[in-house]
C-alpha cells in the first residue's frame, strides 16, 4: 500500500479465523447491517473479479487471511508495509515473503468500501470477508461471518517467521496449533485448504529425489505422480520456483479431493501426507475423503461460529495509512 501522510487513528486461509494473544471481543453476523449495508456486495464484486483476472487468486486470499490470524490474532497487521526503521511489518517474514500475495487486492476492495462508508469498515473484516468470498466464489459452502474485529496497532514479524511450515514435523505443526488454542482436528480440517493453491517446487522436492537423505525418491508417493513431478521439478535449482498445484485432480475447485488425494499417496507435502499416515490424524483424513459434508461442516464452523470467539485487541475502525500513524505516535 502506498504510504499517505499520517492521520490518526486506524488498520484476520484460514480462517475467518483466529488465533493468538487475543482476548474476547463481541463481534456481531449484522453489524455492518446499518452503518455499510452494500458491504458483503462490494467484496463479493471485489474478490470474483480478482478470480476472473487471476485463479490463484482465491486460494491466496485465502492464505493471506490465515497468515494474518495465525500470528496475533485475526488483525490485518499482515497488511502493514514497513516504514523505514520505525515500524516492521510481516510482509518480509520468511513465510510471507515472495509467497503471500493478494496485497492488492484487499487494496482495492478497501478503496471502494471507503467510498461507500467512509471510516467505518475495519480492514480486518474486509479481509475476513474476502477469505469467506473467495473459498465460496470456487466451491466452499457459504458461512456466516461475525464481524467487528478490531484493527491491529502493531505487527510481529518475528511470530509471522513461526508460522506452519511444510518442512516441520507433524508434532511441531500440531503443538503450533495449539498454542493458538487450536486443537489436532484443527489441523486437519484447516489443511484441507490445500485443495485451491500451488507450491513451489523446492518446498517437496526432497520427496522426489532424496527423501530423509536415503539419495532416492519418499517411497509412499504415487508412482505416476512421482514421474510427472520430476519431470516439472527436476533436481537443478532453476526449478525450485516453479509452481504445481497441490491438488492436481480439481485444481481451482474447493472440494474434498484433497484428503482423497492423501488417502491414495498423492498428498504433494510432507506435511500434507503425513496426515493420511499418522495414528492421530489419519481417520479423520479417510472420513473427510469419503464424506465432504463432514469436512464443509468442519470448515465452517472454524470460520465462522467458533471464529468469533478469536479476535485481537486493537483499534475498532480505520485504514492501513491511520493505524501506522497512530503506532508511530504511540
Amino acid at each position: 500500500m502506498e504510504q499517505k501522510a499520517f492521520k490518526r487513528p486506524f488498520v484476520n486461509l484460514f480462517y475467518v479465523f483466529f488465533l493468538s494473544h487475543l482476548v474476547f471481543c463481541q463481534l456481531d453476523y449484522r453489524f455492518y447491517d446499518s452503518t455499510c449495508p452494500s458491504l458483503t456486495m462490494i467484496v463479493r464484486y471485489g474478490v470474483w473479479s480478482a478470480i476472473a483476472n487471476d485463479t490463484r487468486m482465491a486460494a491466496s486470499l485465502v492464505r493471506l487471511h490465515f497468515h494474518d490470524c495465525f500470528v496475533n490474532g485475526c488483525d490485518a497487521s499482515i497488511l502493514l508495509d514497513d516504514i523505514d526503521s520505525t515500524f516492521v511489518g510481516e510482509k518480509t517474514a520468511r513465510s510471507n515473503q515472495n509467497s503471500v500475495r493478494g496485497y492488492e487486492v484487499i487494496d482495492k476492495i478497501k478503496a471502494n468500501v471507503e467510498k461507500a462508508c467512509p471510516s467505518t469498515v475495519s480492514c480486518t473484516d474486509i479481509l475476513t470477508l474476502a477469505a469467506r468470498e473467495a473459498a465460496n466464489i470456487v466451491g466452499a459452502s457459504y458461512w456466516m461471518v461475525p464481524l467487528g474485529h478490531r484493527d491491529g496497532r502493531t505487527a510481529n514479524k518475528t511470530a509471522a517467521n513461526e508460522l506452519p511450515s511444510p518442512f516441520e514435523s507433524l508434532d511441531n505443526i500440531i503443538a503450533k496449533f495449539n498454542a493458538k488454542g487450536l486443537d489436532t482436528k484443527d489441523v486437519v480440517v484447516l489443511s484441507g485448504a490445500h485443495t485451491i493453491g500451488f507450491a513451489q517446487c523446492f518446498t517437496f522436492k526432497q520427496r522426489l529425489f532424496n527423501f530423509g537423505g536415503s539419495g532416492k525418491p519418499d517411497p509412499d508417493l504415487e508412482a505416476s505422480l512421482l514421474k510427472g513431478l520430476q519431470t516439472v521439478c527436476p533436481d537443478q535449482v532453476d526449478s525450485d520456483t516453479t509452481l504445481v498445484p497441490l491438488d492436481s485432480v480439481t485444481t481451482n475447485r474447493f472440494d474434498n479431493s484433497y484428503y482423497r488425494n492423501l488417502v491414495n499417496s498423492s498428498g504433494l507435502l510432507q506435511s500434507d501426507h503425513v496426515l493420511s499416515t499418522d495414528n492421530r490424524t489419519a481417520s479423520m483424513v479417510l472420513s473427510y475423503s469419503r464424506y465432504p459434508y463432514l469436512f464443509f461442516k468442519r470448515f465452517w464452523s472454524i470460520n465462522g461460529e467458533d471464529g468469533q470467539h478469536w479476535c485481537s485487541n486493537g483499534t475498532r475502525w480505520g485504514d492501513k495509512e491511520e493505524l501506522q500513524s497512530s503506532q508511530l505516535d504511540a
